[in-house]
């Protein structure tokens, strides 16, 4: 999982990324290919 400033290049990286909140943190997440992994810093 890559840890990041901003996730707005990240979200474009692939089709399936997704942008989540969980317990105040941003995630990206993609089913389909998970080595898209990302967090907001």
């Amino acid at each position: 999982m890559k840890i990041v400033n901003s996730l707005k290049t990240l979200k474009q990286r692939d089709k399936g990324c997704r942008v989540i909140r969980r317990k105040g943190r941003v995630y990206v997440i993609n089913k389909q290919n998970p080595r898209f992994k990302a967090r907001q810093g």
